[in-house]
């Protein structure tokens, strides 16, 4: 009997922590299409691209020139709160991503908080949990060159006891907090005066999912209520460019391509990804409180599944080719949330079109699904938004999330042809009927995650 069976399906792993059902009550939404999460499903159903030449440096010297950038006018003052603004100087941009999702999502749940400063609290602090992914984060160039110009003898060599003496006194005493991965939740949480369990997950493109995974089981084990959860992160800056080229998730391009087409899911063709910013930071809910407060709930989070597997001989590591460590995640959460592979209607890869991870993922699902793959349709959204490191799983339950509460499958920009006879074409947006959809993926490193989001009927 194949992976994803009703054998396997219907006997939960975890049957003491069945006791409350979890769903997605708020989306708090930054990516290039815009703020919220009306620019994001709005680009998506349009079937629009927000990727195009990098304007916050000049990159006509690296081997990626196009990216999906978040409009750099946009400014974090405006949302926190005004006792708050102070600390926006020790906020890099990822912190700042994290912040204004965060923000975001509360506003989309129809909470309030201790940011809002008047009005009376939803949840008591110590019942609101945080549990944000995020990446290494780069320091800002302009902050280091001058440093490192005053750490060099007069011959322009690095000298590390000139450093010492003179170049570190050029960053401010402060500088170390505005780049360390944890900030992202510290400050979401100081901002709105969570003191429930809070974590910081550093897993690549895996990050947010498996941090709404962590707070889905902190809910259901009665440690909070609700949870700030997903990701947010940048790697649009000189040295993230050339991290990722060196992972060869990302594609090569030159400035007469055109940006909206160089992403290609399961194409045949498939050169490589966009490197995108944004922050996609989830509201994750029990079903009980969201219930009695009367909120919109998105979706049911019925099951979540993680393994880790990579191909080790390869530098830098590739994905397993088998695709069985994701097969593996795939199976664990159809088991948790007691269905079979039959009863998924659509699926959100993470589809980032570099050949090694789509070829990978493709095993993977032809595994879990057999010969009824091609009749499940894909919704991808590297070819919109590009690939958003830490946010980017995240990122992709929020447009599950999205599809299965408006009952609407979006366009999809998708090359021809797509291997394996994968529904990845393109089309239009169309309605359709999604009771479970699959949101899976890889990040580099090998974790696997997988969530089965299911329609919440009132």
């Amino acid at each position: 009997m194949r992976r994803g069976s009703a054998r396997h399906a219907l006997v939960p792993r975890y049957p003491w922590l069945m006791s409350r059902a979890v769903g997605i009550t708020g989306l708090g939404i930054a990516t290039g299409f815009g703020i919220g999460v009306e620019a994001l499903w709005d680009g998506l159903l349009a079937g629009r691209s927000a990727i195009g030449p990098i304007r916050q440096f000049d990159a006509s010297a690296f081997p990626v020139n196009f990216a999906a950038e978040v409009d750099p006018a946009v400014s974090v003052r405006d949302f926190v709160p005004k006792t708050y603004r102070k600390a926006v100087k020790v906020m890099c941009r990822d912190v700042e991503l994290a912040v204004i999702g965060a923000a975001k999502a509360v506003e989309d749940a129809k909470m309030i908080t201790k940011a809002a400063g008047e009005g009376e609290i939803t949840f008591a602090p110590n019942r609101v949990g945080c549990q944000i992914g995020s990446g290494l984060i780069v320091a800002e160039i302009n902050e280091l060159t001058t440093a490192f110009a005053k750490g060099c003898d007069e011959s322009g060599a690095f000298d590390m006891k000139r450093w010492g003496r003179e170049g570190m006194n050029e960053l401010t005493p402060l500088w170390l907090l505005k780049y360390l991965p944890n900030m992202l939740a510290c400050h979401v949480t100081i901002i709105h005066d969570c003191r429930g369990p809070s974590n910081t997950i550093t897993c690549g493109e895996a990050s947010g999912a498996l941090s709404i995974g962590e707070s889905r089981r902190v809910i259901e084990r009665g440690d909070a209520d609700v949870c700030f959860s997903g990701g947010a992160e940048s790697k649009i800056n000189m040295l993230g460019l050339l991290r990722q080229h060196y992972t060869r998730m990302i594609a090569d391009t030159t400035p007469d391509m055109d940006p909206g087409s160089v992403v290609r899911p399961f194409g045949e063709e498939a050169i490589g990804s966009i490197p995108g910013e944004g922050a996609a930071i989830l509201m994750v809910e029990s079903i009980e409180t969201a219930q009695r407060r009367g909120a919109r709930i998105y979706a049911e989070i019925a099951g979540f599944g993680a393994t880790q597997s990579a191909d080790l001989s390869q530098c830098p590591p590739m994905p397993d080719a088998s695709g069985d460590g994701l097969a593996d995640a795939i199976e664990q959460a159809l088991s948790d949330a007691r269905v079979s592979a039959d009863a998924i209607d659509a699926i959100v890869p993470l589809g980032c079109g570099q050949g090694e991870y789509d070829a990978a993922e493709s095993a993977a699902l032809r595994t879990t699904f057999g010969l009824n793959l091609p009749r499940i349709p894909l919704v991808t959204t590297k070819p919109n938004i590009g690939l958003c490191a830490a946010a980017t799983s995240a990122l992709d339950v929020a447009a599950g999330a999205l599809c299965v509460c408006n009952q609407t499958l979006p366009a999809r920009i998708a090359p021809r042809p797509v291997m394996d006879g994968l529904d990845a074409g393109p089309t239009r947006q169309r309605d359709a009927r999604l009771e479970h959809v699959l949101v899976c993926g890889s990040g580099f490193g090998g974790q696997n995650t997988a969530v089965v989001l299911k329609r919440h009927k009132r």
